[in-house]
């Protein structure tokens, strides 16, 4: 980051990370310059599963902030990654999702080849045509290389980074985050479903709204009223000491009096299912665990709600539109009747589910309010001002910890 904009940004955070300066959702500058010292630097950012690609030449595209990438299972059983940007004229290498067994990629325009870890191997008609034309005799192969990430596996999903300063994983998601992510994905995982949803508003916007748990059984009044996610249930938040990842955790209710939230935009109106089994869950893991929201910095969340298991990968797209891939995952042994619970329950996850699908416009009304708002702040004061663990969700502790982690990422 150059130090004009380096010191423009320290200047915004009077209060440290009780409060967040609306600007720096607004500002085109900001997303350029998180591109560069934040999804190129120092982070891990999610991939895929290593189930997308199980044998060689097996590959899916993905993003690191706005940069198109590309995921291969190689001829070893190894993964590679690299940029999908032929050396040529810039062109994508892969256009579709994803693909099996290839042998090598070629791009489309010029027919530029490169094998499947992302080295180029051939330039078409390198040596002209009849003793004419073709590349200068000068040129080197070997010297133009595509960017390529390194890759760390855990539990079956694949992270990827440019830098070479990249904590090891274990260290970057810290005891608590590894504990949740290796308790979820305890067994070969299973690609059950996917959906792209198109959010209107900046991707640090939803961010913060994975690590809110403030706000869960207020906006999402369906948790409240089936007692899926209440407050004043057990549970708490779990933050990382570099502030990028958390845990919240939501026990299963053991006392349904339940006072606290009387009076609460209709929360216990009589509202009833026609169909109560979208609700009969199994404690697959035998901890009451209702939901678990799991994030690493600065675009995965993996949840657990009920039998629900999913991914949430935010792509920023510009500076007020992000992608949010949702990938519904199940285990690869699941026996048929868990099956069945699990995609019925998919219902509550998702563009329409039932406890999130108001996510998908909540941060567009805080873009909308906070339009000509660039010099007021957004306050984050619910309980208290640090970025620590607490045995309690009725805190902000854990967007805290992503400002924490991104001043520091971005030089500040």
């Amino acid at each position: 980051m150059d130090q004009a904009t380096t010191t423009q940004l320290s200047s915004d955070w009077p209060k440290g990370l009780r409060q967040v300066p609306f600007r720096l959702y607004q500002d085109a500058a900001v997303l350029i310059q998180e591109q560069k010292s934040l999804f190129e630097g120092p982070v891990w950012n999610f991939l895929c599963i290593e189930a997308d690609i199980p044998a060689a030449g097996d590959w899916r595209a993905t993003f690191i902030g706005r940069m198109p990438v590309v995921v291969v299972r190689t001829e070893d059983g190894s993964i590679a990654a690299f940029e999908n940007r032929c050396l040529h004229r810039g062109a994508l290498i892969c256009f579709d999702n994803a693909g099996r067994g290839a042998k090598d990629f070629a791009c489309v325009y010029h027919a530029w080849r490169y094998d499947l870890s992302g080295t180029l191997k051939s330039v078409a008609f390198r040596k002209g045509v009849n003793g004419r034309g073709g590349m200068p005799g000068d040129f080197r192969l070997e010297e133009l290389q595509t960017r390529k990430l390194r890759i760390a596996t855990i539990s079956g999903v694949v992270f990827g980074t440019f830098s070479d300063l990249t904590p090891p994983i274990e260290d970057y998601l810290g005891p608590e985050a590894t504990a949740a992510l290796r308790r979820t994905a305890s067994r070969p995982l299973q690609v059950i479903g996917r959906f792209t949803e198109v959010l209107p508003n900046n991707w640090k916007l939803y961010a913060e709204n994975v690590r809110d748990t403030y706000h869960a059984s207020l906006l999402h009044v369906f948790f409240a009223t089936f007692r899926i996610n209440r407050l004043t249930q057990g549970g708490g938040v779990s933050v990382s000491e570099s502030g990028g990842c958390h845990v919240s955790t939501t026990l299963a209710p053991t006392d349904a009096v339940d006072r606290a939230y009387d009076g609460m935009r209709s929360v216990d109106d009589g509202l009833r299912l026609s169909d109560p089994s979208m609700l009969d869950a199994v404690d697959e893991h035998g901890d009451r665990v209702t939901q678990q929201i799991l994030s690493v910095f600065p675009t995965f969340a993996m949840q657990r709600t009920y039998n629900v298991m999913g991914i949430r990968q935010f792509v920023p797209r510009g500076v007020d539109s992000t992608d949010l891939n949702w990938i519904y995952l199940g285990y690869a042994d699941d026996p048929p009747d868990l099956r069945r619970k699990r995609l019925k329950q998919l219902n509550l996850a998702g563009p329409a589910g039932f406890v999130s699908m108001e996510d998908g416009c909540i941060g567009n009304f805080v873009e909308r309010g906070a339009a000509s708002a660039a010099d007021a702040v957004s306050l984050l004061e619910m309980g208290g001002a640090d970025a620590e663990s607490q045995d309690t969700r009725a805190t902000e502790t854990a967007i805290r910890g992503f400002w924490k982690m991104w001043r520091r990422v971005m030089g500040q």
